[in-house]
């Protein structure tokens, strides 16, 4: 395990602040790998998803490796992020469902 974890609440943080404290962390450290994993069908963890767009219109991160994971039935399922985008564009995944 890396003695690397961290663990937010967007109930309690403010999603920029979140945003805010990793561009810090990423500008000070090489960070190779970054996963996020929530549980499904929170409307406040799904917004942890969001930070990788947030932090690639501030920041170059074409090194940095992101995976995005849900945990359901105790198992992790992988995110692809165009997945993730579709869920911030209700019309668009109106349009996709048909």
């Amino acid at each position: 395990m890396s003695p690397n974890l961290y663990e937010v609440c967007l109930e309690k943080e403010h999603l920029n602040m979140v945003i805010t404290k990793i561009m810090g962390m990423l500008a000070r450290v090489n960070v190779r790998k970054m996963i996020f994993a929530t549980v499904d069908k929170s409307p406040h963890c799904v917004q942890l998803h969001y930070v990788v767009k947030e932090l690639e219109k501030a920041m170059d991160l074409s090194k940095v490796e992101i995976e995005n994971y849900v945990a359901v039935d105790d198992k992790l399922v992988e995110i692809p992020m165009k997945v993730i985008g579709m869920s911030k564009n209700l019309v668009k995944l109106k349009e996709q469902l048909g």
